[in-house]
């Protein structure tokens, strides 16, 4: 029972990997531009697909350098052609567009690479357990961990101590004051965009080395990102971070007394964190109004 225990809740730290990666970047644009980027885990699929087609050519490596680059590239590039005309107006707009965009992207990643399920060769040496014992846990999830963990640091460092990412902060707590203070707030918006967009093509990365590729998988892992941003507190990253974590956890450690509940769980937890503490747990006041 305790390795069993041990194993779901290492399955929930790995899923929780990816929902904070995910969530970070979705937290990113939805607080600065104020748009809900459904086709975030769309973004999450064509990076996890760029790094199948890089791979043969580049290496593990390099595909993991390269994937998400290309990802944030062309996400950038819709932001400036669909997104930002839209910037100002009622965010239905937007959430509309970027709902459409979505089903766009996966139909996409479907012609281009076909229904099937497609594999990211990822380097022997990481496929190897670290134990007997603990036959499940391998070098690649260390690494996985490992890469969302050092990932999260260098987002923290880049908005804390560079002037983009003060300009950002400051643009999330007041947009119009910035653009007065003589910022190009378009091009605050667009690098924003990007940033979060490389966070999803990173995390489509990883879970291409650990979950195999298929063109719907972005939309799985959307909800529950979005469920982490609700659960952290809508306009805090720290919050998203936990949250995230949280509901990876509670899914994987659910998943071993009552299997059928590991999915609804997360909803469960959304409900309870909003019952008592409609902000979220580290959420600021108003920001869900």
């Amino acid at each position: 029972m305790i390795q069993l225990l041990l194993f779901n809740i290492t399955n929930g730290l790995i899923i929780g990997a990816f929902y904070v990666l995910m969530a970070l970047g979705l937290s990113l644009i939805l607080n600065l531009s104020n748009v809900v980027n459904f086709a975030h885990g769309g973004f999450l699929v064509l990076g996890g697909y760029f790094a199948y087609t890089l791979t043969p050519y580049l290496g593990f490596w390099g595909a993991l350098l390269i994937a998400p680059l290309l990802t944030a590239a062309i996400g950038l590039a819709l932001e400036r052609v669909l997104i930002r005309p839209l910037y100002g107006r009622d965010p239905l707009y937007s959430l509309l567009l970027t709902f459409g965009l979505a089903f766009m992207l996966e139909d996409g990643t479907r012609y281009l690479w076909g229904a099937q399920g497609k594999p990211v060769t990822i380097p022997a040496f990481l496929a190897q357990p670290l134990s007997y014992n603990f036959f499940f846990i391998t070098g690649y999830r260390v690494f996985m961990v490992s890469v969302a963990v050092i990932t999260v640091a260098l987002l923290f460092v880049l908005l804390r101590h560079t002037r983009l990412g003060i300009r950002i902060r400051a643009g999330t707590l007041d947009l119009e004051t910035v653009a007065a203070l003589g910022v190009n707030i378009r091009m605050l918006r667009s690098l924003n965009f990007a940033v979060g967009i490389f966070l999803a093509g990173l995390s489509g990365v990883l879970a291409a080395g650990q979950l195999g590729l298929e063109p719907t998988m972005g939309a799985g892992l959307l909800m529950p990102s979005l469920i982490a941003i609700i659960v952290g507190g809508v306009g805090s990253l720290p919050g998203t971070l936990i949250g995230g974590l949280l509901i990876g956890v509670a899914s994987g450690v659910t998943a071993v007394f009552v299997p059928a509940a590991s999915e609804a769980v997360i909803y469960v937890m959304m409900a309870v964190v909003l019952l008592v503490r409609p902000r979220g747990l580290l959420g600021e006041e108003g920001m869900l109004t």
